[in-house]
């Protein structure tokens, strides 16, 4: 692992947390970022964790992704702007980013960095120029109220899921027919400017989802950060806390409710993550007659969730990401 901060505190923080991840060791660090791209270069380490708020740090993620294809992960202080610069980060190629704050007065969280560490360590991530952005169409569709009756297309996603969800999504017309909501696990905070950046991305407009708030057409719509998502027998979203899931928002507790309220009528697509968080809610919704899709292993960034469902017998068809975007623009 290779460390990228010029923050003293963070940097004795990260490598306690460092100690938590049994079989990887600390290749080097380095308090700049031309320094980290020539140091990374040469060492040519498993995995980079950088500080979202260094001079630098998201020319160095650009650069990284194109000559020297790395699993990043960006630590973030909770603010608006170190937020935004972490997506932005994301959209170069960093595969995930954490809050940093936390890691010196939450144990917990020290041993959630040391676990997505050892994952990261083995990802093969692949080289990536940077994009231009551009311009978010107008919704060009008349929006009509969802119904419990109208089809639904449900989206579940972990680590590696930002860039996923902006592969497919960004792929699908300004005219799309299906409201689709996506549960993307995402740590406090780190929502409404994942959010912001993706509405730049795709031709539709993103939100989250708003308890008693029914799904329309032509809109993409998020699980907050603090609570599970549901659909009631009404179609509309409801949110929930159950201490025995580890994830808010849990992909298992909107598949589930899809499935009851929705099922044959329902689209539920499970990509990358780690862990099996949606497997058995997809199954429920292959059960209930929805049509089920997983993201296959050598487009994800890690196989945990997709692998998950292939195991139990819930996913209909395993495509890569432009398979899955070509099959969703077809299947409504």
């Amino acid at each position: 692992m290779f460390l990228v901060t010029d923050d003293p505190f963070l940097l004795t923080t990260l490598k306690s947390a460092l100690n938590l991840a049994t079989g990887l060791g600390l290749a080097g660090t380095a308090s700049t970022a031309p320094q980290a791209l020539t140091e990374i270069s040469l060492l040519k380490p498993d995995v980079v964790v950088s500080d979202a708020q260094l001079i630098g740090a998201l020319r160095l993620t650009q650069q990284l992704m194109d000559q020297c294809p790395t699993p990043i992960l960006i630590m973030s202080p909770a603010t608006p702007d170190s937020q935004a610069l972490s997506n932005a980060q994301l959209a170069a190629g960093a595969i995930e980013a954490l809050p940093a704050a936390t890691l010196s007065t939450d144990p917990e969280a020290g041993q959630l960095l040391a676990r997505k560490l050892k994952v990261l360590a083995g990802v093969s991530v692949f080289r990536r120029k940077a994009q231009p952005q551009t311009a978010r169409p107008a919704l060009a569709a008349q929006l009509v109220s969802a119904t419990p009756r109208q089809k639904i297309l449900m989206i579940g996603a972990s680590t590696g899921g930002p860039q996923a969800l902006e592969a497919v999504l960004a792929k699908l017309p300004a005219h799309y027919p299906l409201p689709i909501v996506c549960i993307q696990h995402i740590s406090k905070g780190f929502l409404d400017p994942f959010l912001l950046w993706l509405g730049g991305k795709v031709k539709l407009k993103v939100s989250v989802a708003a308890v008693g708030e029914s799904p329309e057409p032509g809109r993409i719509y998020f699980a907050p950060d603090h609570a599970n998502l549901e659909l009631d027998g009404y179609g509309r979203f409801a949110y929930s806390h159950a201490p025995e899931y580890l994830h808010y928002p849990s992909v298992d507790v909107a598949f589930h409710s899809i499935a009851k309220h929705y099922g044959s009528l329902c689209i539920a697509v499970l990509l990358t993550g780690m862990g099996d968080d949606g497997a058995g809610g997809l199954k429920a919704i292959a059960q209930a007659g929805g049509q089920t899709i997983v993201q296959d292993e050598a487009s994800c960034v890690v196989f945990g969730m997709p692998k998950a469902a292939i195991d139990n017998g819930a996913a209909q068809k395993v495509l890569n990401l432009e398979q899955i975007a070509e099959l969703l623009c077809q299947a409504v």
